[in-house]
């Protein structure tokens, strides 16, 4: 029986790097003895309704490191990676009481997984490196990353030049536009508030995008060290509205137009301010206790 079911995942493997499986894939070929090889599982959900962008991110991760290791010459029967989808095995997830994804999981060759087999991806993030430096603590199986030649970042960088440049050429006559402080301004506040609200941490880290359904799931975790996508959406907008009162109260003051009016734009800015400022300090509250937030 040993022998049939390492033939069978020698036969899968040699189709796709990653194993597609089942609920009842799964309790035959990596839960049920006898076993003799390794199996790294990737939980995940990809189809398109569940809305699951960090999945696509985690899946191409995972099929760089799969590849690698199934085209290397140290490839061999005692590691396979196997993916299992919750829409073709939700009683898996059930199983294991997974309540989020993608993650990721070793299901070693004798006994049970531990808990250092399960990969901590809020902490390292979903990167291939970093999964094949985890799979060689946990099988001692050494995985060097191959990636395909990414051509992408080039392609964009000469677009953006050749954009920029023929913009100044069109407009060599005339370059005012170039010391707009209004365009500069907006220009600044959007990189900003893309910095501010996380993206650099999401953008490394890869968090998933909720708990259980992202219709109505938990999008802001209690957690220090943990965030999911949709909070920084949620502090973009707050930070933009926040910028916004402080403007209002600027023009308010500044401004030589009608008191009545002038008084109006000040109300309104010292709304915005206090309003979402207020709402601010209530998400880090409940994120991190330890300040005193007084």
């Amino acid at each position: 029986m040993l022998v049939e079911k390492v033939e069978q995942m020698m036969e899968w493997s040699s189709r796709r790097s990653v194993i597609r499986m089942n609920g009842d894939k799964f309790r035959r070929f990596v839960k049920a003895p006898p076993r003799n090889y390794s199996v790294i599982v990737m939980f995940t959900a990809l189809q398109p309704q569940r809305q699951c962008s960090v999945c696509r991110q985690a899946n191409e991760e995972y099929q760089v490191l799969a590849n690698s290791w199934r085209y290397s010459s140290a490839f061999s029967n005692k590691l396979f990676f196997t993916v299992v989808d919750y829409d073709e095995g939700a009683d898996v997830f059930q199983q294991l009481n997974m309540n989020s994804a993608p993650t990721f999981m070793h299901f070693p060759a004798k006994g049970k997984p531990k808990r250092a087999d399960t990969f901590d991806l809020q902490r390292i993030g979903f990167a291939s490196e970093q999964l094949a430096k985890w799979i060689a603590d946990r099988t001692d199986v050494q995985i060097r990353v191959f990636r395909p030649p990414n051509y992408s970042g080039s392609i964009a960088l000469a677009l953006l030049v050749s954009l920029v440049g023929g913009l100044l050429y069109l407009r060599r006559n005339n370059l005012e536009f170039i010391y707009n402080k209004t365009g500069w301004a907006m220009a600044a506040l959007c990189v900003v508030f893309a910095m501010t609200s996380g993206q650099m941490w999401n953008h490394i880290r890869g968090p998933p995008y909720a708990h259980k359904n992202p219709q109505n799931g938990q999008v802001v975790i209690h957690m220090f060290q943990k965030a999911f996508l949709p909070k920084k959406h949620i502090l973009i907008k707050k930070y933009a509205a926040i910028t916004m009162g402080m403007v209002l109260l600027n023009e308010a003051a500044t401004s030589k137009g009608d008191v009545g009016k002038r008084r109006i734009i000040c109300l309104v800015g010292l709304g915005l301010v206090v309003f979402f400022f207020s709402f601010l300090l209530s998400i880090f509250r409940s994120k991190y206790h330890g300040y005193p937030y007084r």
